[in-house]
């Protein structure tokens, strides 16, 4: 997919107020530890409604779907909260137009070493919803045997490579898509005799998290419960502003992007902490280039800056730029 031979190319979206400060931190890491990859720019997000009308331009997903892999910045502004075009529903588009059914958001601190793979493209924030003209409101929840299966499957993949321990969350006990959920991961367990298995209602899978996070190792879910449960494990394990996610897809490039917000409130101050945008760039380079090796080198540099140079979140002074220059001094150490 690259438009030179053994060059990969990176689609980089800058996203909304810190995004630009955050990602220029994540390409100048790429540039030095990875410097044969091509990194170009595309409008996304409130800065796209402004200059195109719309949050996800046709130009930005044309080059999305021929990169080898979409390096994502925060999205969103105030500006755009109750409009009718907002920032948000690029997002969801650009998902579902990649097809990045498997969302990734690795949590770990101390004792804690777990990964949630939730399923991104189906269920409640894609199914049909309305307005009844008796005013009842409705969202519908909708899977397929097929969309199961398939994060099912990474699911047990990825736990094979870790400590082989899998726990599939539902609510099996009320609703009929989590029993077929249920159903379709336990025929899938027949090809991966080598993983422990266990099904966990979600409420339960929450007050687990909270109370005992070392036990899991590997978590699959469906749409809207991972969303939830995996902003949980990122609480248990430094907060939103470290978490990192990767968004893959069977055939064409993934997403990589932090979980938290845009923070327009510290917009342009020089202060937003880069840390999960640079670990998202870590699994770019691992799960996106198969580039192991880079990726255990950004995420030990990372490390080494949040110990040597926290920002203000954090409890530190650094800046964004005095982070970025502890990251990337830890490369040549």
């Amino acid at each position: 997919m690259s438009t030179q031979p053994n060059r990969p190319r990176i689609v980089c979206l800058p996203g909304d107020c810190i995004g630009p400060e955050v990602m220029a931190v994540a390409q100048r890491a790429l540039r030095k530890l990875a410097p044969d990859l091509e990194l170009e720019e595309h409008v996304f997000g409130a800065g796209a409604i402004r200059s195109t009308g719309t949050s996800l331009p046709d130009a930005t997903l044309e080059a999305c779907r021929a990169a080898d892999a979409v390096l994502k910045a925060p999205i969103g502004d105030p500006e755009f909260d109750a409009a009718d075009v907002r920032p948000e529903q690029g997002m969801l588009r650009l998902r579902a137009e990649l097809d990045v059914y498997a969302n990734l958001r690795p949590a770990s601190r101390g004792e804690i070493d777990l990964l949630i793979v939730r399923e991104l493209v189906g269920g409640l924030y894609f199914g049909a919803r309305g307005v009844r003209e008796d005013g009842t409101v409705f969202d519908t929840c909708e899977y397929h045997p097929t969309q199961v299966e398939r994060i099912a499957r990474r699911a047990f993949e990825l736990a094979r490579s870790r400590r082989g321990r899998l726990t599939s969350v539902d609510k099996a006990n009320v609703l009929e898509t989590s029993r077929l959920w249920r159903r379709v991961v336990h025929e899938v367990a027949a090809d991966y005799v080598d993983v422990e298995v266990e099904d966990m209602l979600v409420d339960n899978a929450a007050m687990q998290l909270a109370s005992a996070p070392e036990q899991f190792d590997v978590i699959v879910t469906e749409n809207m419960f991972g969303d939830i449960l995996s902003d949980l494990a990122a609480a248990m394990t430094g907060g939103l502003g470290l978490a990192p996610s990767a968004s893959l897809s069977d055939d064409g490039p993934g997403i990589f992007e932090p979980v938290h917000g845009s923070a327009p409130d510290i917009a342009g101050r020089g202060i937003a902490n880069p840390a999960a945008m640079l670990r998202s760039t870590a699994l770019m380079l691992e799960h996106g280039l198969a580039r192991p090796n880079e990726a255990r080198a950004l995420e030990g540099a990372v490390d080494v800056a949040l110990h040597e140079r926290p920002t203000r979140d954090l409890g530190g002074t650094a800046t964004t730029a005095e982070f970025a220059d502890a990251v990337v001094a830890a490369f040549t150490h």
